[in-house]
């Protein structure tokens, strides 16, 4: 059955304050479009700000720009006094792939640090100023994944762009199981769920500016206008969980088949991305990191 789902369900967020990262491009672009559109005040926290105060003028509405960068600790903890008062929900949209092996200013991994580790700080030092929800992007590439716990910045073992990427998705799914389980032991008001968008031909595949890799992610594009999501429909699954009376611990992504694209439907996830002893042991590698804890 095709779903009938549409932003429409949102109804007015007159009111709602929504933090989105990594909403100047791609599906935090079109999250933070839609939600504005439904009358959330958004704020668009960016690397770039100057693009983040581009997009917000093109948005229209109600947003604000701050800093962020996740792959910068010191940006993650400084995040909150750029931010003024509380927010209702935070969307832990932003996700990176590296062309080559790279580390953050701490010494991380850049993806698994962009992608589990910026997030994970940012959630744990936001959770008091978070009301209602917290969502956080994964992704269906996480069932390809290999979790290596004794060497998660893949110091030893070997690197690739994309095995890099799925790891850090497959560490996000296991953070979202314990961060989901901790959140209802302490009978706390705040839910959290994961979502997967599909496949978006988005700014994502762009990881760098060489000649070959930018005709790759052009054919990337080309390839997407006819097998992937357009953003929008990228941002569904977020915006499903925001719209929809579904379960703490959802996992939302798409209908179509092997994940590429389709309306929003709650899907499974890999059976090791649900094991609770590995979350629980992944969640301490993350707060042995950067120094957060979830303050429940």
């Amino acid at each position: 059955m095709t779903s009938q789902w549409s932003p429409a369900r949102l109804g007015n967020l007159s009111g709602q304050r929504i933090v989105v990262t990594g909403a100047s491009n791609g599906v935090g672009l079109g999250t933070a479009r839609a939600l504005v559109r439904a009358g959330a005040h958004v704020v668009l926290a960016v690397r770039n700000t100057t693009l983040g105060a581009q997009r917000a003028a093109e948005i229209g509405g109600s947003t604000s720009v701050v800093a962020l960068d996740l792959a910068d600790m010191a940006s993650v903890r400084s995040f909150g006094d750029r931010l003024d008062g509380d927010v209702d929900i935070l969307i832990n949209n932003a996700g990176v792939v590296t062309q080559h092996r790279a580390e953050t200013v701490n010494g991380f991994e850049m993806t698994l640090g962009t992608n589990l580790l910026g997030p994970f700080a940012l959630t744990n030092l936001m959770l008091p100023r978070v009301r209602s929800q917290i969502i956080n992007v994964g992704s269906e590439a996480h069932k390809s994944a290999t979790l290596r716990l004794d060497d998660m910045h893949l110091r030893t073992n070997k690197w690739t762009a994309m095995g890099a990427y799925q790891r850090s998705k497959l560490a996000v799914m296991l953070w979202g199981l314990e961060l989901d389980r901790r959140l209802r032991v302490a009978h706390s008001p705040v839910v959290a769920q994961l979502t997967h968008p599909g496949w978006v031909a988005s700014n994502l595949s762009h990881v760098s500016d060489k000649p070959l890799m930018a005709l790759a992610h052009r054919g990337v594009q080309a390839v997407g206008k006819y097998l992937a999501n357009d953003i929008e429909q990228g941002a569904a699954p977020t915006l499903y969980c925001i719209s929809e009376p579904i379960p703490p611990g959802s996992y939302v992504g798409v209908e179509g088949r092997m994940g590429l694209r389709g309306g929003p439907v709650l899907i499974g996830r890999s059976t090791v991305a649900c094991d609770y002893e590995l979350g629980a042991r992944v969640v301490e590698f993350a707060e042995n990191e950067t120094g957060t804890t979830l303050p429940v």
